[in-house]
C-alpha cells in the first residue's frame, strides 16, 4: 500500500513539475514568435509595392513585346529598316538642324555644336559669319574677339582655337575650300569622323552615318548593336542599311532622339514605333503624360533652326528664336 501511495504521489507531483518546466521554458517559446515577427516589419511591404509597379508596367510592355534574344540577322535587318521607314513618315522633313549656307559654315557650326545644342549654335553663328564670312577672314581673326562671340556656346576658348585652326588649314592647304573627302576633312583641327560625315552628307550629298550621342543611345535601345565605340557602331548599323540611306537614317534617328526618345525620360506612350521597340516601358507609357515630355515642334516648342527649310515650315514646324529672344 505504501508503495502504491508513493506512486500516486509521484503521479500527482508530475503535473507540477511539468508546469514548472513549462514556466522555465516559456520565455524561450515567447521569444520565438518575436523573432518571426521581426522580418514582418516588413520588407514584405516594399516588395509588394515593387511588384505592383512592375505589374503596372507589364501590360504596356505587351504592346511592344521584346524581340527574342535569338533574333536572326534577317529579322534584325527587317525590323531596323521598318523602324527607319516609320520614322521617315513621322519626320518627312528631317534635316540637319544647324543653319548654314555653304560647306565652310557647316563645318564651323558642327565643330561649335560639341557640348551644346544646335539651337545655341544657330543663335551664335550669325554674328560670327557676318564678321568672318570666309576661311581667310576667320584665319586672320583676333582670338579674343572670336572668343567673345562664341562665349554662349561653352568651351569657347577651345572652340575658338579649333575654328581658327581649321580656317588656317583650309586657307593654306585647300585654297579656301572645304574638301569633299573624308581623309582630308579629318585632318582639320577639331574635325573628327562625326563632323566629317555631317559635312559630307549634307554639304556634298555623300552618304555617311552621324554617330552622335542620340544615335548611340537609340540604336542600342533598339538592339541594332551592343557596341559602344562610335566607329564600331557606325560599322554595325551601316551594315543593316543600303549606303544610300545612311544620311537620311542619321537624321531620322537623331530627330527621334531629340523629340521623343530622350535619354532620361523617353516618351514611350507617345512613340510612333513603340510596337517595334525592345526598350518600350523604360519611359512614361501613359499617353497623356508622355505628350508632356515631347520637345520642339512635337511639344509645341520652336525647332532648333532660325532658318529651317520650307518643307519643315509647311509641315507645321516653327523657326527658333534669335539669341536673346527667348
Amino acid at each position: 500500500m505504501a508503495k502504491n501511495a508513493k506512486t500516486s504521489a509521484a503521479k500527482k507531483a508530475s503535473p507540477a513539475k511539468k508546469a514548472s518546466a513549462a514556466k522555465k521554458a516559456s520565455p524561450a517559446k515567447k521569444a520565438a514568435p518575436l523573432k518571426r515577427q521581426a522580418p514582418a516589419k516588413k520588407p514584405a511591404v516594399a516588395p509588394k509595392k515593387a511588384t505592383a509597379a512592375v505589374k503596372g508596367v507589364a501590360p504596356a510592355k505587351t504592346v511592344a513585346p521584346k524581340p527574342p534574344r535569338g533574333e536572326t540577322r534577317t529579322a534584325l535587318v527587317r525590323r531596323a529598316r521598318r523602324i527607319d521607314r516609320e520614322l521617315a513618315e513621322v519626320y518627312p522633313y528631317a534635316h540637319p538642324e544647324l543653319d548654314f549656307e555653304n560647306p565652310f559654315q557647316l563645318v564651323v557650326a558642327t565643330v561649335l555644336s560639341a557640348q551644346t545644342t544646335d539651337l545655341r549654335v544657330n543663335q551664335t553663328t550669325p554674328a560670327l559669319f557676318a564678321k568672318y564670312p570666309t576661311p581667310e577672314d576667320l584665319a586672320a581673326a583676333v582670338p579674343e574677339e572670336v572668343e567673345e562671340i562664341l562665349r554662349p556656346t561653352g568651351f569657347f576658348r577651345a572652340k575658338t582655337k579649333s575654328v581658327i585652326g581649321l580656317s588656317k588649314a583650309l586657307a593654306e592647304d585647300f585654297g579656301g575650300e572645304v574638301p569633299g573627302r573624308l581623309e582630308d576633312l579629318v585632318k582639320l583641327p577639331g574635325v573628327g569622323r562625326k563632323t566629317a560625315f555631317v559635312v559630307l552628307g549634307n554639304a556634298f550629298g555623300r552618304p555617311g552615318i552621324t554617330v552622335d550621342t542620340h544615335f548611340q543611345r537609340l540604336v542600342r535601345r533598339w538592339r541594332w548593336t551592343e557596341e559602344t565605340d562610335p566607329g564600331k557602331i557606325e560599322a554595325a548599323v551601316g551594315a543593316l542599311f543600303p549606303k544610300s540611306d545612311w544620311t537620311d537614317l542619321s537624321h531620322h534617328v537623331i530627330w527621334h532622339g531629340r523629340r521623343i526618345c530622350h535619354a532620361r525620360k523617353p516618351a514611350c506612350g507617345a512613340c510612333p514605333i513603340a510596337p517595334l521597340c525592345p526598350a518600350y516601358g523604360e519611359g512614361e507609357t501613359d499617353p497623356e503624360k508622355a505628350k508632356k515630355l515631347l520637345k520642339y515642334e512635337k511639344g509645341g516648342f520652336p525647332g532648333q533652326r532660325l532658318k529651317p527649310p520650307q518643307a519643315y515650315l509647311d509641315a507645321g514646324g516653327k523657326p527658333a528664336p534669335p539669341l536673346g529672344a527667348g
